[in-house]
C-alpha cells in the first residue's frame, strides 16, 4: 500500500510538465507522475501539502497505471 496525493497541474503544457491534457499531478512514494485522468477506488480525504501552500486529494492504496488512457488508478487491498 502506498500513500497517494493528487493535485491539479497548474503548469500543464509547459516544457517538462506534460501536455495541456495532463491536468493531474500524482505523488506516490516520493515520485511525481503526470496524468490525464485518475480513478480512486478507496476512501479519500483532503490534505494540505508539506509546504502548507497547496491542497491535495489523498488516499492509501495500491497504485496502478493505465498507460493506454493515461489514468492513475488507486485500488484497495486485493485481499479484501
Amino acid at each position: 500500500m502506498s500513500h497517494v496525493s493528487i493535485r491539479f497541474n497548474k503548469s500543464r503544457g509547459q516544457p517538462g510538465r506534460g501536455t495541456p491534457e495532463h491536468v493531474w499531478r500524482v505523488f506516490v512514494d516520493g515520485r511525481e507522475y503526470l496524468f490525464k485522468h485518475f480513478k480512486i477506488n478507496v476512501p479519500s480525504v483532503s490534505e494540505m501539502d508539506a509546504t502548507g501552500q497547496d491542497w491535495n486529494i489523498a488516499c492509501d492504496g495500491i497504485f496502478r497505471i493505465d498507460r493506454e488512457t493515461s489514468t492513475a488508478i488507486i485500488d484497495g487491498n486485493a485481499d479484501k
